[in-house]
């Protein structure tokens, strides 16, 4: 019998396509879908919602796909969220240790986010993550976890990142009148590069390029931590928005020729290879050579790769770039994009797949790139989930083993007897152990 409560559901609201996602983590920490549905995105334009009615009714679709298709009903998700209206920063904080013991707890580290968000709020915007990259003990820099160690100041380094107050509200109306509970929000690219970048990758330096079909997201890693991310407001519907304008085609005749003959790079051999549409009732046929076609398509593409690389630049560690770039997502797929990518870049270049996490009857069906974001937000969703119940652990340890403010004669014998024998106090690792068989029971 399936336990429901390991299953982790997420929507990614995109440009082209809504995707409807759930899954659960396996013995070998890969993830099994064990339900799926896509369809046609109505109502959004790059990242932002702009026909809620319709936006819903996508979602509602997509739904309906998983199922019809597992007898899954979702409830609560894990919701995809890009677009210009996102926006990213830098910002650092600290705190004074004023407790006897000077030592750095949890709630030291809870404190630092606190005043983080309490510093950065404005009325039009809501922080959607508050992610740590390192900390400082007083002059000590460069430390993952300060949990444990003596201090009497605290610092932290964060990446930020916010969006306007109107559209994240939009988004979640949107899940909220499909009958969905909205978990948390996730930045999409941050989720897309969970499901294809490598831990070698990630501490190596690496940039992830995700071309959807509204926006370009950008990710960069160095030594497993976010550096920069950012929304490029150009995607693959630009594209193919520009075949149709340039060769006065129809927006699905400009789409199935991006996709049947498109590549990222025109060759002049590809002038005397010529392309026929049928034209509309009454008119004659139109014809083009390939090398027209793809000369529209190389230069929006390279637009894209230099704004990416602007990004990169940004970021302060263009030469630190170890794993090089990865590309993924719906406009990955396009011929000769890796070989256009690494003579621009100058950087090595490989295509992501969600291959190495995923697995079940779904497995072929979503190991493509444009389904990176749907597999991250269900990997990033369970990590979200893991980290609530170590806190709610910590938590519950914390408060049984608080000292009473006043004690009775008799607690306070037995407490030095004990002190006296030299028994050793409950260690951390024991706590967890009376913790965990305490639930059982």
């Amino acid at each position: 019998m399936e336990n429901k409560s390991e299953i982790i559901a997420a929507i990614d609201i995109g440009t082209t396509k809504i995707v409807a996602i759930a899954g659960r983590k396996t013995d070998t920490n890969r993830f099994e879908v064990i339900g799926f549905g896509t369809t046609a995105s109505k109502g959004i334009r790059r990242g932002v919602v702009l026909n809620i009615d319709e936006t819903v009714n996508s979602i509602r679709i997509a739904l309906n796909k998983i199922l019809s298709g597992s007898g899954l009903r979702l409830n609560e998700v894990f919701v995809g969220i890009a677009g210009q209206h996102v926006k990213t920063s830098k910002n650092r904080c600290s705190i004074k240790i004023e407790d006897e013991d000077s030592l750095i707890k949890t709630k030291h580290i809870d404190a630092l986010r606190e005043l983080m968000q309490q510093s950065l709020e404005d009325p039009g915007e809501k922080i959607l993550d508050i992610i740590p990259q390192s900390y400082i003990v007083d002059n000590e820099t460069g430390i993952e976890n300060p949990v444990a160690m003596s201090g009497k100041i605290l610092q932290g380094n964060f990446h930020i990142i916010m969006g306007q107050m109107a559209m994240v509200n939009n988004i979640k109306k949107c899940a909220t009148i499909a009958g969905l509970k909205v978990s948390s929000l996730i930045l999409e690219p941050i989720a897309s590069a969970e499901a294809v970048l490598t831990t070698h990758e990630r501490k190596s330096g690496v940039a992830l390029i995700d071309i959807g079909g509204g926006t370009t997201d950008i990710a960069i890693y160095h030594n497993n931590h976010i550096i920069h991310t950012a929304v490029i407001p150009i995607g693959g519907n630009t594209i193919t928005n520009d075949i149709k304008n340039h060769l006065s085609v129809l927006e699905n005749q400009a789409e199935e020729l991006k996709i049947q003959y498109g590549s990222a790079i025109a060759e002049k051999s590809q002038e005397n290879t010529i392309i026929s549409l049928e034209g509309l009732k009454g008119r004659e046929e139109k014809e083009f050579s390939l090398f027209e076609l793809n000369s529209v398509i190389e230069a929006r593409m390279e637009e894209i790769l230099h704004a990416a690389m602007f990004q990169i630049e940004s970021s302060g560690i263009k030469d630190k770039l170890a794993g090089g770039i990865v590309i993924t997502g719906g406009g990955a797929l396009l011929t000769n994009l890796k070989q256009l990518a690494a003579y621009l870049t100058g950087n090595d270049i490989r295509i992501g797949f969600p291959t190495e996490y995923i697995e079940g009857p779904y497995s072929d069906i979503i190991n493509k790139p444009q389904f990176s974001t749907a597999i991250g937000l269900i990997m990033k969703g369970d990590a979200y989930r893991l980290l609530e119940i170590e806190k709610s652990i910590y938590e519950k340890i914390n408060e049984e083993t608080k000292e009473p403010v006043e004690e009775t004669t008799d607690k306070k014998k037995k407490r030095k007897e004990t002190k006296q024998n030299g028994e050793p106090k409950d260690s951390l690792k024991t706590r967890f152990a009376r913790f965990f068989d305490e639930d059982e029971n």
